[in-house]
């Protein structure tokens, strides 16, 4: 186990050295420059030049990339043009607002995905299967964004139910430890503080959830129609073995393998779809950061992010392919 691990992080080295590469030849494709969008209106031609020269944005591309990457090599991501502010620091900083909310957005996929895929394979060819397949299909189709001004629109302009945007009312005086705002106040005792945040969590985790939810549902259904057709349960129900086994130990937990990697997947992805979501709800994490520094680009903030989250979603990915060997005791052995 430990050697696989260990091999695994080998090959993180190669590819996050070509993703850096890539990540540098894009940002500096976009059009347009920091120059320009720093200036504004005052973006004179002698004026860009002077910002060029003072970021050294002017040097030959290979020497800007190899003295980010030795910047990078020594832990400095570089410093914000906008907020002149090392960028790990404004990094870390929105780092638990994004997690709170996809950590939501997760449960709320897996917890509802996995039951609904499974009651669509025990239901298989029935109306709840049918109705279960189509949701999913359309839980796929339609775009985040979409989902999120509806959402938006319906229960938080037109219903007043919940909260538009934001993190936390402004007018509660909360403290805050770690900056997950509900577990701040549950650890506090602040429990209208833990409430307010949770309630400003849920339409934006709905809309980050839509498509993770239908790609399990989907996943999980396949998965256990191929496994509950297999040679090993009809022997196990020939042999008497009790239903409630059968289901948990030979059908649901064989076929968990694909599911658990389709939801390593859909961890990584969901800071893709946070991009938007965060940027419709006013969201202040990393993808709305994000987002605003590809209007303004704002080169260290955009490569130090995408490296981050590089780094985040290959360990996200070692972490499910370690979990298979808990799960089925085959893959232990090979």
């Amino acid at each position: 186990m430990l050697r696989t691990i260990g091999h695994r992080l080998l090959l993180l080295i190669p590819t996050l050295l070509g993703l850096s590469v890539l990540l540098f030849l894009w940002v500096r494709a976009l059009p347009g420059g920091p120059a320009v969008a720093l200036l504004g209106e005052r973006a004179t031609p002698e004026a860009v030049e002077r910002i060029n020269e003072q970021y050294g944005f002017n040097e030959p591309l290979f020497v800007q990339y190899f003295t980010w990457l030795g910047q990078l090599l020594s832990g400095d991501f570089g410093t914000s043009l906008q907020t002149r502010q090392p960028v790990i620091d404004e990094f870390l900083r929105r780092l638990p607002a994004t997690l709170e909310l996809s950590f939501l957005a997760i449960i709320l996929a897996v917890g509802i995905g996995i039951p609904l895929g499974y009651l669509a394979a025990r239901r298989h060819g029935r109306a709840s299967d049918h109705i279960l397949v189509g949701a999913s299909l359309l839980g796929i189709t339609i775009p985040v964004f979409f989902l999120a001004f509806m959402l938006k629109w319906v229960f938080a302009v037109q219903l007043g139910w919940l909260p538009s945007e934001g993190r936390q009312n402004p007018r509660i005086d909360a403290t805050h430890y770690t900056g997950f705002y509900v577990f701040d106040g549950i650890i506090t005792g602040e429990w209208d503080a833990a409430w307010d945040a949770f309630l400003h969590l849920i339409l934006p985790a709905v809309a980050l959830a839509s498509i993770p939810l239908a790609i399990i549902v989907r996943i999980t259904r396949a998965s256990v129609l191929e496994v509950q057709n297999s040679d090993y349960v009809r022997t196990g129900m020939a042999k008497g073995i009790s239903r409630s086994t059968i289901r948990t130990r030979f059908i649901l937990r064989n076929a968990m393998l694909p599911v658990i990697t389709t939801v390593g997947l859909q961890v990584g992805l969901l800071i893709s779809g946070a991009v938007l979501t965060e940027t419709v709800f006013a969201y202040p994490g990393i993808g709305s950061f994000l987002a605003r520094a590809i209007f303004t680009r704002d080169y260290p903030v955009l490569q130090g992010f995408i490296i981050f989250i590089a780094i985040g979603y290959a360990v996200i990915n070692l972490a499910v392919d370690v979990s298979y060997s808990f799960i089925d005791p085959r893959v232990r052995v090979s």
